[in-house]
């Protein structure tokens, strides 16, 4: 019995303890498992070098706040396709689907007089309804997701224009939809979401590791478990009492939050989660396992273009506006840049919602930190672009060094 014990991996790697951890991590990192390492690195080095170039103005509790604010619309968008890539497709109508939604809601709140929750909820609705539509589409007759989402890129973006009419744009000034983003919470408020979110991040893994252990099935160390627990839980805490000391936290925040929180319990404790997973690595196998490849397929499509929804509504309600341009420009590119260099990998299976919230973070920032030395937006396509470049061959790297390993 001590024998089987003695040679039991998650004992050993329970008695190392600390260096336990440091040993397994740094297996993990031989193997080209880094995680999220890479991401959380490059962040600290651009927050570093804008602190510095701004003059201290980039790391202080007015700009934070502003970055919060900046990161809403685009952030709630990748955690959509987030879901899309895991299973090795693309969604290149996200960006226009949410200026679309965003279009009909302010056209059934300014023009037809709706309510704002109810001009929201509609959009919301056809958001989901392009989003069905797009993946029954690809899934019914096998087109490539990418013809098909292009083909959405152009003909949405002439339904936006159509819904919006002559006018080209339409002032909001409904006080739920302007309060989508533009409430702040302080004090109790603030440190209440904070106990919410740090008992999510805290308890889940630990859950896991319970069911894991039980089962038989390979587990980190519980010690490893309890620092990335903490280490999280003081880096919310430390971006709370900074946000605190200016406006507070944003109701916008607080969407992005919990768009990442629904999406990250999805694929890890529901059944459709664990599918998407299946089909992004395999999707024959999936299929000949029973799992009903078409139908996840479709769902995800209607996830993605829900969350594209929500992003457009928030990008409007930040800019109390909605014009010809909404869901343009940069912002599909940013979403997708955000997920990829999170860690979620262009060719499925594999990937946080978390870390694409961390690729949002880094777009978002390199953004603010530019405007904030007023620099070009040429220097900042080309900067972004690096980044995703950058990011993007580490990722073709690591797989085939695996692939190697194995």
């Amino acid at each position: 019995m001590s024998s089987t014990l003695e040679h039991d991996p998650r004992v050993i790697a329970e008695r190392t303890g600390v260096a336990g951890v440091l040993r397994a991590y740094g297996r993990q990192l031989r193997q080209g498992d880094v995680g999220q390492l890479p991401v959380l690195v490059g962040l600290v080095v651009i927050w570093t070098i804008f602190e510095i170039a701004a003059d201290g103005r980039f790391i202080t509790p007015f700009n934070l706040v502003n970055l919060t604010l900046q990161m809403a619309a685009g952030g709630t968008i990748s955690v959509g396709l987030v879901l899309v890539l895991l299973l090795g497709e693309i969604d290149l109508s996200a960006g226009v689907v949410s200026g679309l939604c965003a279009a009909i809601m302010g056209v059934l709140s300014v023009s037809v007089g709706l309510p704002g929750p109810v001009a929201a909820g509609l959009a919301l609705l056809v958001g989901a309804a392009v989003g069905t539509f797009q993946g029954a589409w690809v899934t019914r007759f096998g087109i490539p997701s990418f013809v098909v989402t292009l083909a959405g890129l152009i003909g949405w973006q002439g339904a936006m224009l159509h819904v919006l009419g002559r006018t080209g744009t339409l002032n909001l000034r409904d006080p739920f939809i302007i309060s989508l983003t533009g409430t702040f919470f302080t004090g109790a408020g603030s440190y209440l979401c904070l106990a919410v979110f740090v008992a999510y991040v805290a308890i889940g893994p630990i859950v896991t590791y319970r069911r894991r252990a039980a089962a038989g099935l390979a587990v980190p160390p519980l010690a490893f478990v309890a620092v990335r627990a903490v280490a999280v839980g003081a880096f919310a805490t430390a971006a709370v009492v900074a946000l605190d000391a200016d406006r507070g936290v944003s109701s916008g925040l607080l969407f992005l939050i919990s768009a990442v929180i629904i999406v990250d319990f999805v694929l890890r404790r529901v059944r459709l989660g664990r599918m998407i997973f299946a089909i992004g690595g395999n999707a024959e196998a999936a299929r000949r396992a029973g799992i009903p490849v078409q139908r996840v397929r479709i769902v995800v499509f209607m996830l993605a273009s829900t969350f594209a929804a929500l992003g457009g509504i928030l990008s409007a309600s930040r800019g109390f506006m909605v014009n010809q341009s909404a869901g343009g420009g940069p912002v599909l590119l940013n979403a997708i840049a955000a997920a990829v260099i999170g860690g979620v990998s262009l060719f499925g299976g594999r990937g946080s919602v978390w870390g694409a919230l961390l690729g949002t973070i880094v777009i978002q920032s390199i953004s603010n930190g530019m405007d904030l030395l007023s620099l070009s937006s040429s220097i900042k396509f080309m900067i972004t672009g690096g980044v995703l470049l950058t990011t993007v061959t580490i990722d073709a790297v690591l797989r085939r060094s695996r692939t190697v390993a194995r």
